[in-house]
């Protein structure tokens, strides 16, 4: 678990870059069929967002938080409520970290 106080220090784009990362292990451990370790991953990924959805930092970015959050959650709960690939989802997160 991660401490809240030094989550909030990190900047938008470094909060999205460790979010990315959760997400690329949960791609991984997906293509490896191991669902335990997809499931952790993607758990430490809802809770850097809420983190991040707590964060007054992310106001201007609020909505696409909770998007993000809410596609991550339907993905961890196997739901087919979007159609999004799981590479594109890493790439958007990843992307954030080379800002």
């Amino acid at each position: 678990m991660i401490d809240p106080s030094r989550w909030l220090n990190l900047s938008f784009a470094q909060q999205m870059g460790n979010i990315g990362s959760e997400i690329a292990r949960a791609r991984h451990w997906e293509k490896q069929n191991d669902a335990v370790s997809r499931d952790k991953a993607l758990e430490r990924a809802l809770e850097l967002l809420d983190l991040s959805l707590a964060s007054t930092k992310t106001m201007p970015q609020l909505k696409e938080v909770a998007r993000l959050r809410e596609v991550v959650a339907a993905w961890y709960a196997r739901q087919k409520d979007y159609d999004i690939d799981k590479t594109a989802l890493e790439d958007y997160c990843i992307n954030f970290s080379f800002l």
